[in-house]
């Protein structure tokens, strides 16, 4: 017998950058009928505090879906609460929390938000994160967290959080088969950078390598891509003045097709980030040829396999400036390198993900059915 095709809503409060990527890979790629269901990508407080409304009045027919997924910019506990006991179970899917998210420069850290995280979670009935060091550093995060409240401190819930949460990584927009890296084209490899333009991805240090290295007399050019935002960090302005000609592309690319082409041109992608749980855009650069260089923290050692950390993890500033002059200087004689990294990306691609999230929600709707 056939088994029933399941019905899922997708109710996405910030649809764009990573969330909108992951969101339309799962409804493409999903066994499962998803329905997707959005708000633009703005006013991340306002979501948190007021997306669960929003969904819960304008789509009638919510209760009538096998499961819902949602994200966390969204008060989980709030939409279950509205729905009330017809509600269907529910699947959240951790992108970044509020517990270590760092606070933008200028900012500190909204107590409210922190504990939406933590009442999503307690709402939940499944909980993913997008690798596993996301998950550890935020069930480390939440003792000292809870502990900020002066007395009934909680901590129950730390233990209630973990039973219930694991990691899925996510599936990126890359080939999953077999295709050719172009051989290295001209006498002067591109740097890409392909990160979001904000203050966690930690331009200055990325900027401070690059002069660095061209101050020995290494010739490379720079590619600027990644979302841009109305409020540009300073440290971009100075580099397109102190770099000028070098810099062959400054800002986003809209084409998906044209940014593919900018990251098989490339020759090294590089992040300084302060704050990352996956990394997509390294992944798609890698896929597409970049080598990688990426600091040892985060994410990164957990998502470039231990067998290039020797060549493509730093540990310091001034190691990153040094690896990256020796890249650049050797080049032309990495195509094996760039293969090699390129067929390990190949397990992110959303064919090789997608079985691990359909098996998820299965087991969504038979936890379901068992508690009933």
């Amino acid at each position: 017998m056939k088994k029933r095709k399941r019905k899922f809503a997708f109710l996405e409060p910030f649809f764009g950058g990573s969330h909108k990527d992951f969101a339309e890979g799962l409804v493409a790629h999903s066994s499962h009928q998803i329905d997707l269901f959005t708000l633009p990508d703005r006013f991340w407080k306002w979501r948190m505090r007021g997306a669960a409304l929003y969904f819960y009045n304008e789509i009638s027919h919510l209760v009538d879906y096998d499961g819902i997924i949602t994200t966390d910019l969204m008060s989980l506990s709030d939409l279950k609460t509205l729905c009330g006991s017809s509600c269907p179970p529910c699947l959240v899917y951790f992108h970044e929390n509020q517990l270590t998210y760092p606070p933008a420069p200028g900012e500190k850290m909204d107590m409210q938000y922190g504990f939406t995280d933590i009442t999503t979670c307690l709402a939940a009935d499944r909980i993913l994160f997008n690798s596993g060091y996301h998950l550890n550093a935020f069930i480390a995060g939440l003792p000292a967290f809870i502990g900020k409240m002066p007395e009934y401190k909680p901590l129950w819930v730390v233990d209630k959080i973990r039973e219930k949460a694991d990691v899925c990584y996510p599936g990126c927009h890359v080939p999953a088969g077999e295709f050719e890296i172009p051989e290295p084209a001209g006498n002067s490899p591109i740097i890409i950078w392909n990160h979001r333009w904000e203050f966690d991805k930690n331009p200055r240090d990325f900027f401070d390598a690059l002069k660095r290295v061209k101050q020995k007399g290494v010739v490379f050019h720079i590619a600027l891509l990644g979302q841009v935002f109305n409020d540009v960090p300073v440290e971009f302005h100075e580099a397109q003045e102190y770099f000028g000609d070098t810099i062959i592309r400054y800002g986003h690319v809209k084409s998906k097709a044209d940014y593919v082409k900018w990251l098989q041109r490339g020759s090294v992608v590089v992040s300084t980030a302060l704050q990352e749980n996956f990394g997509i855009s390294m992944v798609e650069a890698m896929r597409y040829g970049c080598l990688p260089l990426a600091p040892c923290r985060l994410s990164y050692p957990e998502i470039i396999p231990s067998d290039f950390h020797k060549d493509f993890i730093y540990n310091s500033q001034d190691e990153l400036i040094s690896k990256l002059e020796d890249i650049i200087l050797n080049y032309s004689t990495c195509l094996e390198k760039r293969r090699s990294v390129s067929d390990a990306m190949k397990c992110f691609s959303w064919e090789n993900r997608v079985g691990q999230f359909d098996m998820e929600l299965d087991r969504l709707l038979i936890f379901d059915k068992n508690k009933k």
